[in-house]
């Protein structure tokens, strides 16, 4: 068995704080998840990404650890736990699920026995994945099927999406993640979300912007014209002498919340190409008019 430097898988220095463990593991576990990745040895990276993070999020575990890596243990070298190794030390097994972990882990962390020597129920490993949405289905909510491979296989879930939700938010989803030990529940599925880019809208945090393409005549001399939402049209008034650039506020128009984002519409400018002799008359009438 050979010994594991968990701060070296995660990317983190041994004084890493409890944050910056944390976003380094969710960084990686996006990176090398087996529904994202492409990357060859994807899934065992996954798989020692995850055995880190357990070995380190929890404080009583990662002191053990650190008195155990403090005597000079390096990466592949031959390792066998000292006797008695945890005893006493309070660690906590309530998060971790049945198998999956490297024989180094189970060595250190995985005999947790309850009263009589009899083996302690251990909760279920919660999961993380992602699930990418289109931005209309974010802005209402909905339903999306999502597809997730673990160790038991493939397995389709649907999921339902809550009204404004926004990129890098989480939907958790109780009772779907590893399954318990001895009698223990099973962990949840932690599912980031992802918002497609959209042809005509970008978000912004809860606002959306648009870009509005007029005329040289209607962003001269004004117009009401009709503008897109992701709630549905609306007219919007164009002040007369209105340049590219120009950016109006849509109030209340952007992703829904406790306070809802606004729509920001930017104004583009586009002269229609002249087609005919008339046409080309009409922007030579223009030029000398302007001259």
């Amino acid at each position: 068995m050979q010994f594991k430097d968990y701060y070296d898988i995660l990317g983190v220095k041994p004084g890493a704080s409890e944050v910056e463990i944390k976003s380094a593991y969710r960084k990686l576990a996006r990176k090398y998840h087996p529904d994202v990745s492409r990357e060859k040895g994807a899934e065992e990276k996954f798989k020692g990404v995850n055995e880190a993070y357990e070995a380190l999020k929890d404080p009583a575990k990662r002191r053990a650890y650190d008195q155990l890596r403090a005597q000079g243990y390096r990466p592949g070298e031959e390792f066998h736990p000292p006797p008695n190794f945890g005893d006493g030390q309070g660690f906590d097994f309530s998060d971790l699920g049945e198998g999956g972990f490297s024989d180094f882990f189970e060595s250190l962390f995985g005999q947790a026995r309850g009263r009589g020597g009899a083996p302690r129920p251990r909760r279920g490993r919660d999961v993380q994945a992602r699930v990418e949405i289109p931005l209309a289905t974010a802005y209402s909510g909905g339903r999306e099927r999502i597809s997730l491979r673990d160790g038991g296989g493939e397995r389709t879930l649907e999921v339902k999406i809550p009204a404004g939700i926004l990129p890098g938010q989480q939907i958790r989803l109780g009772g779907q993640g590893s399954s318990g030990s001895h009698g223990a529940p099973a962990g949840d599925l932690l599912l980031e979300v992802a918002v497609r880019e959209d042809s005509r809208f970008r978000l912004e945090g809860r606002d959306v912007h648009y870009t509005l393409t007029l005329p040289p005549w209607q962003a001269a001399l004004g117009a009401t014209v009709t503008v897109p939402t992701l709630g549905g049209e609306v007219e919007l008034k164009v002040p007369a002498g209105s340049d590219s650039g120009k950016r109006m506020r849509l109030r209340g128009r952007g992703m829904p919340g406790t306070t809802p984002g606004d729509q920001y519409v930017t104004v583009q400018i586009h002269a229609p190409p002249a087609h005919t002799d008339a046409q080309r008359k009409l922007y030579e009438q223009m030029a000398k008019a302007f001259e």
